[in-house]
């Protein structure tokens, strides 16, 4: 039996811009007295990634000074403008020759995921042909595992915002659902108006 923490890196994106909070890096907005990406660090952590990689792309310099991403290896994206399909092709390049069988893929802005939803995503991972997605009330969200077969068609195909919508839509049939909407809300931090969920 293999143990899934072993081979599955924690791959957070981290790099967006908010440009509906005022440009500012989301990375660094405020939730429960620390910045949203040091609390996303700490669920994969919890969750049981004991190697985590961290996407910085707005205000990345600032984002290294101010939160403590000790014992993270942290990726830069100088493309993050282009969306989030550039940082998840940089963060999965990161993972290459990490001996990483799979990626469990999360984003810095849905801080109503916590560690009870990363775990039972990480604990469906199989071998590195694994796809296995989070599902609130059956619909599919983050986090996301995609196992190492599968990073280079993704990266082939994840442009713009659209991630890895695109390959995932064509292999439906192959995802393995994890229902977690019982101990996890998958909102974003979109706007000014989403703020009212940070603590």
């Amino acid at each position: 039996m293999t143990h899934g923490e072993d081979q599955v890196a924690g791959l957070l994106l981290a790099a967006g811009g908010g440009r509906r909070l005022g440009g500012r890096p989301k990375a660094l907005l405020e939730h429960r007295g620390r910045p949203l990406v040091e609390h996303a660090v700490a669920v994969l952590r919890a969750a049981g990634c004991t190697r985590v990689h961290v996407v910085l792309g707005a205000g990345a310099a600032l984002v290294r000074e101010r939160a403590r991403l000790d014992g993270c290896v942290l990726v830069d994206n100088p493309e993050w403008e282009r969306g989030m399909g550039s940082s998840l092709r940089a963060g999965l390049g990161s993972l290459g020759g990490t001996g990483a069988r799979a990626a469990l893929v999360s984003l810095v802005d849905q801080p109503g995921i916590g560690s009870l939803a990363v775990a039972r995503v990480l604990a469906a991972y199989r071998d590195d042909t694994s796809l296995v997605s989070a599902a609130y009330d059956g619909t599919r969200g983050h986090p996301v595992l995609f196992g190492a077969a599968h990073w280079a068609g993704i990266a082939a195909s994840a442009t713009g915002d659209r991630g890895a919508r695109a390959y995932l839509a064509e292999r439906d049939a192959a995802i393995t659902l994890v229902e977690c909407g019982d101990v996890a809300r998958p909102y974003d931090i979109d706007t000014e108006d989403d703020l009212g969920h940070l603590e």
